[in-house]
């Protein structure tokens, strides 16, 4: 027989005998064995296998930082093995605990996201995918409705909604190019819903189950005479300590306290008496000439920041072709390219680019006044980072998305009429397309960015808002 079905029935056995004794399991201490074979961390190891390794296999087929974030992912789901173990043994903690308690779950998760920071890889959308969703295994924060988070299973799901934008982009890219990547998107589709929203559903419906009489935890003090002076303020974290209480019930600070101190008529009780030998023209330690080799190093200093970065115009291997940090160039032209290539458009300034040809995908990233032609695309044109874009599409492209980009002007053939477009955090977004009634001219339709958002029947029902004149 199974070794850990042997151990999970002794636990239960002995369970039972607390039972018969009179003496309630959950009023008695748990140890780590027994923690460890408790039915919902068994469940939480059955859905890493069943789910993560669908996830880690197709990443070892790609490979690359694919697989490198797919492993921060198995180790995120790995701390929190650990840490529903502990659950058991603990009881429930103040704020400062709760965030001890989570902290190597945020060291994780922190890990993962720094592989989206710097220059935009290849596999960007795969990273953005994969962190995004990685806010999913913050459920275990949940502490009550004046958390400011959602339930469990809800917070799962909109989790794997906000990384599902950027899934999708994978998807449309590699559809008809690599299944592999396919099969890594689905499966870390099912890892959250439905393995995880359902493992919630079943064990934490409304939250850790915390132990009645395991130990405290005690928030971890730091050292003062290892620390040093005046730190910077450390980034914000996923798992906030911050108690949602009013703000009235706290003392005042910065310029509240200010005011309420002129209030009280009294304001210069808390001022010393400035002596001649404090004044700084008596001072000795100050001086009131700026050496020269300070001058000269702001100067090497300032030049270094406004450094040119050279223009690229290349093919890579066979497979990319590269634009970046093209400056008042206005006849960039790529001629002989196929459907089998991609193009990446990256730092150019008032530029226009003519691509003449079919291209796989099309990304145009951080552009200020940049103008784009292009024939036929196979999967997407992506526009992120941008501002002032000018983007035509003289033939058919399934997809176009717009992120974080304001100012772009869509012109769209009649041979694209039927393309889907995305928008992500834009403004001033217009698509020009042909006039039904006259050859030449163009119809111009702005694209919303401001949304209504109301609760009906269980769920929000969103609709674009529209002003009119009165």
């Amino acid at each position: 027989m199974d070794e850990k079905l042997i151990q999970r029935l002794e636990s239960a056995v002995l369970r039972l005998e607390a039972i018969s004794t009179g003496a309630h399991p959950a009023t008695s201490p748990v140890d780590a064995s027994d923690a460890a074979l408790d039915p919902s961390v068994v469940a939480f190891g059955d859905l890493i296998d069943q789910y993560l390794g669908r996830v880690s296999r197709a990443a070892e087929i790609i490979g690359g930082q694919v697989l490198e974030v797919t492993n921060r992912i198995q180790e995120a789901f790995s701390v929190q093995k650990e840490l529903l173990i502990k659950l058991k043994q603990t009881q429930k903690p103040n704020p400062a605990g709760l965030a001890e308690f989570l902290k190597p779950l945020n060291e994780v998760i922190v890990k993962a996201a720094a592989l989206t920071e710097g220059r935009r890889s290849d596999f960007f959308n795969h990273l953005k995918a994969s962190v995004d969703s990685l806010s999913a295994v913050a459920w275990i924060a949940y502490t009550g409705k004046d958390c400011g988070m959602s339930m469990p299973i809800a917070h799962v799901e909109e989790s794997w909604q906000m990384a599902e934008f950027y899934s999708n982009k994978v998807l449309v890219e590699y559809r008809n190019k690599d299944p592999n990547h396919v099969e890594w998107v689905k499966a870390l589709k099912e890892l959250y819903v439905p393995g995880l929203r359902d493992y919630v559903k079943s064990f934490h419906p409304l939250g850790p189950v915390w132990s009645q009489t395991g130990k405290v935890i005690a928030p971890s003090k730091a050292n003062p005479s290892s620390a040093p002076s005046a730190p910077p303020p450390p980034p914000a974290s996923l798992f906030s300590p911050e108690s949602s209480q009013a703000s009235s019930s706290k003392p005042k600070v910065g310029m509240s306290a200010v005011f309420q101190e002129i209030g009280t008529g009294n304001v210069t009780s808390g001022l010393r008496k400035v002596t001649d030998d404090m004044k700084t023209k008596n001072r000795t330690d100050r001086a009131g000439i700026v050496g020269g080799s300070t001058v000269k190093e702001s100067h090497a200093v300032s030049r270094a920041v406004a450094k040119v970065v050279p223009p690229k115009f290349e093919l890579q291997m066979g497979r990319k072709w590269v634009v970046e940090n093209q400056i008042e160039q206005k006849s960039l032209i790529i001629e002989d390219c196929d459907a089998k290539q991609s193009v990446y458009v990256y730092g150019c300034k008032n530029s226009v680019l003519q691509i003449q040809g079919k291209v796989n995908n099309i990304t145009i990233d951080n552009c200020k006044k940049m103008g784009v032609v292009f024939q036929d695309v196979v999967a997407a044109c992506e526009i992120v980072n941008s501002n002032g874009v000018e983007v035509q599409c003289q033939g058919s492209a399934p997809t176009i998305s717009v992120d974080n980009t304001s100012g772009c002007q869509l012109y769209l053939g009649k041979d694209s009429l039927e393309t889907s477009i995305s928008t992500a955090k834009s403004s001033e977004i217009n698509v020009l397309v042909p006039s039904a009634e006259s050859d030449g001219d163009w119809v111009e339709h702005s694209l919303p960015q401001q949304y209504i958002h109301v609760f009906k029947e269980g769920r929000f029902e969103t609709t674009p808002a529209s002003h009119s004149g009165g």
